[in-house]
This record gives structure tokens, C-alpha cells and sequence, in this order.
């Protein structure tokens, strides 16, 4: 073999990089280990997703959401500015209160409904109960139809209240004895729709007239999330006349109309329509009674009860805001309906109330609409789900749909 034909044979040798740190030795089950984690990764995937999309294909919405339309909500300013003032409140009779609603006083005493069906009397810093309008059992959501649920309540100038029940309808009841009479049971329709969430009430100074929400024909107050979401203009604002016993609807069409307020003079009735973010008027009186109007659009929360303030205005507690800056779910979704369904085929009540931001606010309007200022606890920290604020010898007191305690607040702190 010749020079040649060796370097023909000879192998190129590649250059080797010699640093100080140790080489890794090359791991034969790398490549393995990476397709089965892909493998797993995908299995995983699948099995999540062919259920869910199985659920939302076969599984029936419990809701059939309508299309709404919204203004984008007010800013957080001015007199809207948030603030930390309901967080000056105090608790009053925590744990032993469930779901204090309305409040009425007949000079020192206050009343109020619970969630377990009781009216009860509160008297020089005791609690005692003073009538039931339902019949056991009672304390769960499910026992509200038969149970009862008192929400409105009102005292009228012969020292009487009344009380507007979701499930059993309208109560006259004796605030020394506890006796209770009905005036308008649920069992009978009116204008052929059935009174099926009976909310808020107020009555006239002579005790003639008592104006009446029916929130829906459809759903019932334990299912106030769907009746929210869903958006159904089946409500409705309803006169009763206590000398003729008849029952006449002032207005329809309403999206769950909530708390009711006469005017100082008796001639129109405000009308919070919850799931518009708004509150109607009605006049019942004087030249332009039967006429219709919208007394404040736009509002930064949707709006529970109203009730009169000492300045002339009225106080509006929110059950839930639309801050802005901010998101607001109930704006995002209100053009998109499929979604809604979509979420409830997949969570419950219960579990969508989760979601909700605790955020409390409590405005104060003036006769024209306007707001003049506002109480906010941004986290829910004191006060809670505020469903009223009434207004009694300076101080505020704040009811609640769901939490276990009334708040007070003194307006001379704030």
C-alpha cells in the first residue's frame, strides 16, 4: 500500500470542546419519556373536554336568555367615588339574624322578615319573634314555598304593617298580638298570570292603596339568579285597594322590578327594574296619573329596594355593581345569550353567587334622580349583599338577601 491509498483510508477526526464542566451522558429515554407525557397530556385533554362538550350539547339551559342592551355604566366619580363609609357600620345581631331583607319602625321598634319565614320585633337591643306566616319546615332554600319568605315590609300610620311574602303574597299584621291576616294570596292569578314572586311593597298614608311588585309569573325567589340572568319582561307593578279587595296591574313587561317607593306626595310610585339597571315611575295620582316614565337609567349597580331619605331623595341599596373602571359580567353578557346558557348547563346557582364581587353600594338621590352621594364597601368587608337602606333617627339601617346580620350606620359619622 502506498501514501496514497493510506490517506485514502484515514478517518477525519471532528474537534472536541474541552471545557471544565462535566459532560451529561446522553439519556437513551428521553425521546420515550417526551411522547408518553405528550400522550398523557392529550389523554388528559380529551377526557376533559369530550364530556364538557358533551354536556353542552345534550344538556337543556335551564334559562332561555333574551338579548339586552346597556349603556356603558357611569363612572366611578364625583359623587360616585368610591369610598370606605359602610365599612363605619356596625353589625347588629350577627348570627342570630338570617337574611334581614326590609325594615319598617313604628316609633322605637324595628321589624324585620328573616329567611326562615318569621317577622320579627326588635325592642331595646332584644330580638323576639312575633309572627310566622308560613308552616315548617323551614331553613333551606327548598322549604321557602311552604315556609314563606318575608321580603317587603312597611308600617302604615295606624301602626299596622304589612308585609309582602315571595311565596304566600300579601300580609296585614298585628305588631302588638302578631296576628296576621292575608290580603292577597298567590293562589289566585291576576290578569290570568299567577303571582310567583311577590318582592316589595309601600302603602299609602290613609292605608287604601298598597302598591306591590310580582317580580315574575315565571320563577319563584329561590331561583332569582335564573329569573337575573335570563332577562324574561314577565313583571309586574300591581294595586291593591284594601276597601274594594281588588287587585290591578299599573304595570307589565317590567325585567325583574324589585323595591317600591312612594312619592312625599303620594303621586307617583318608583319602581326599581333590578335587571336594567334602572327605576321606573308610575303616576297614581293627579294630572298625570296612568302615565308612565323612566325616572333614572344607567345606574351604577342594579338596584334592590328604595326607600325615602330624610333630605327628600330616596336611598337605593345595589344587590350588585357595575364599576366602571372596572368589568361588569351581567353588561358583557347581556348580548350574548348563548353563553349565559351555556354557563348554566354547567354551574348552579349556588355555585354562579360565587362569582359575584361583594362589592356593597348604597346611593342617595335626589327627588330628580340625580345621584347626591354614595356608601361603598368595595370588599364586602362589614356590610354584605345590602338588599335596603332605611333611614331612622340618623342612622342607616342596612338590610340584607342572604347575610346573617343587620348593619347600622350613623349618618352623623359619614
Amino acid at each position: 500500500m502506498n501514501e496514497t491509498d493510506g490517506l485514502r483510508y484515514r478517518r477525519l477526526n471532528r474537534a472536541k470542546i474541552i471545557t471544565d464542566e462535566p459532560q451529561a451522558p446522553e439519556n437513551k429515554n428521553s425521546s420515550y419519556s417526551g411522547k408518553v407525557f405528550r400522550v398523557t397530556l392529550v389523554t388528559l385533554a380529551v377526557s376533559l373536554l369530550v364530556p364538557l362538550i358533551g354536556a353542552i350539547i345534550l344538556l337543556e339551559s335551564p334559562i332561555e336568555p333574551q338579548y339586552l342592551s346597556f349603556l356603558e355604566p357611569p363612572l366611578m366619580s364625583g359623587a360616585l367615588e368610591p369610598n370606605f363609609k359602610l365599612r363605619q357600620a356596625e353589625r347588629l345581631f350577627e348570627g342570630q339574624l338570617i337574611g334581614p331583607e326590609s325594615m319598617a319602625n313604628i316609633g322605637g321598634v324595628l321589624y324585620t322578615g328573616t329567611a326562615d319565614g318569621k317577622i320579627v320585633k326588635i325592642e331595646d337591643g332584644k330580638m323576639h319573634t312575633l309572627a310566622t306566616l308560613g308552616r315548617p319546615p323551614c331553613g333551606t332554600q327548598k322549604d321557602e314555598p311552604n315556609c314563606g319568605r318575608p321580603l317587603g315590609i312597611r308600617a302604615s300610620q295606624n301602626r299596622t304593617l304589612f308585609v309582602a311574602d315571595a311565596y304566600l303574597g300579601l300580609f296585614e299584621v298585628n305588631p302588638f298580638t302578631g296576628e296576621v291576616k292575608e290580603l292577597v294570596s298567590t293562589q289566585i292569578p291576576v290578569n290570568g298570570k299567577r303571582l310567583s314572586f311577590v318582592n316589595d311593597l309601600d302603602v299609602t298614608r290613609d292605608g287604601r292603596k298598597i302598591y306591590f311588585t310580582d317580580s315574575s309569573s315565571k320563577w319563584q325567589r329561590r331561583d332569582y339568579a335564573y329569573l337575573f340572568m335570563e332577562g324574561i319582561n314577565d313583571g309586574r307593578l300591581l294595586e291593591y285597594d284594601t276597601f274594594t279587595k281588588e287587585v290591578t296591574v299599573l304595570m307589565d313587561n317590567l325585567r325583574f322590578p324589585n323595591g317600591v317607593q312612594l312619592s312625599p306626595n303620594e303621586d307617583f310610585v318608583l319602581v326599581a327594574e333590578l335587571t336594567m339597571a334602572r327605576i321606573r315611575r308610575c303616576y297614581v295620582s293627579g294630572l298625570n296619573k296612568g302615565g308612565l316614565d323612566l325616572f333614572v337609567e344607567n345606574l351604577p349597580g342594579f338596584p334592590d329596594n328604595i326607600r325615602s331619605s330624610s333630605s327628600g331623595g330616596y336611598w337605593v341599596a345595589m344587590s350588585a355593581v357595575r364599576p366602571n373602571p372596572g368589568f361588569s359580567m351581567h353588561d358583557f353578557l347581556s348580548q350574548k345569550p348563548w353563553i349565559k346558557k351555556i354557563i348554566f348547563k354547567l354551574l348552579s346557582q349556588e355555585t354562579l353567587m360565587k362569582f359575584v364581587p361583594k362589592y356593597s353600594l348604597v346611593v342617595e338621590l335626589h327627588d330628580s334622580g340625580v345621584c347626591k352621594r354614595s356608601f361603598h364597601d368595595p370588599h364586602g368587608t362589614v356590610a354584605t349583599y345590602v338588599s335596603e337602606a332605611h333611614e331612622q333617627d340618623g342612622y342607616l339601617y342596612l338590610g340584607s338577601f342572604r347575610s346573617p346580620f343587620l348593619c347600622r350606620l350613623n349618618l352623623s359619622e359619614v
